[in-house]
């Protein structure tokens, strides 16, 4: 049995108090082993996306327990999350969040660079993974320049450039036309055979749920199945 690498323990995330509050997470348990893509679906609203920000740290909780790689995150001070998630966590957003006045290789660059490694090092690391994603003759190019299929391997590439043991992926395929998205569901697979990365994908999309090794569904913020 794989190790599990992410629990959480009776997670609860309530938004707002008194008359006006709406929970978004209801006791939520779960295990996320070491190496596995865990698909997380159901119907907009229905707490994947809050989910995955408490699991990751992005977000607080209100009651519950988050262990990661045995780490409680939730007691850490706000410095100690963000220098925990920048060294062993990736992320990847439906909306790529590059930086536009930096290129390719700029924006893959940048998690390095924060991280402390030097700039020489921080170039070759980001040449080398853009170039085994398809994109070594786009390293000069401006987000602008590149399609979305492009722009998201940008984002993988930056959320992996640091090998981190988790990747976080909200609707990673959301702004994508059907052939850039099973040009990322496969990207995001072989990445992860490759690696050995856990990663974790929110999604609405049924084939990129069945590359996953395992399907969380959701509603009303809880677990179905």
């Amino acid at each position: 049995m794989r190790e599990p690498v992410v629990v959480g323990r009776d997670v609860w995330k309530v938004y707002g108090s008194g008359d006006t509050s709406v929970t978004a997470l209801r006791g939520i348990n779960l295990e996320i082993v070491r190496g596995e893509i865990l698909a997380v679906m159901g119907p907009s609203g229905c707490g994947k996306t809050t989910l995955l920000n408490c699991l990751s740290g992005l977000d607080d909780i209100s009651r519950g327990e988050v262990l990661v790689e045995g780490t409680n995150i939730h007691t850490m001070s706000d410095s100690q999350k963000s220098e925990y998630r920048a060294r062993r966590t990736g992320f990847v957003f439906q909306s790529y969040n590059l930086l536009p006045i930096l290129t390719a290789e700029e924006n893959v660059e940048l998690p390095l660079l924060v991280a402390g490694r030097s700039a020489k090092e921080a170039r070759s690391e980001a040449r080398s993974i853009l170039t085994q994603m398809g994109l070594g003759d786009r390293l000069e190019h401006r987000p602008s320049a590149l399609s979305g299929g492009q722009q998201q391997r940008v984002s993988l590439a930056r959320a992996l450039v640091a090998h981190p043991a988790i990747v976080w992926a909200d609707e990673p395929t959301g702004n994508l036309d059907a052939e850039g998205s099973k040009e990322v569901t496969d990207l995001l697979r072989e990445l992860n055979h490759r690696y050995e990365q856990t990663m974790v994908v929110v999604t609405h999309d049924l084939e990129v749920a069945s590359a996953c090794d395992r399907t969380l569904r959701m509603r009303d913020g809880q677990i179905l199945a």
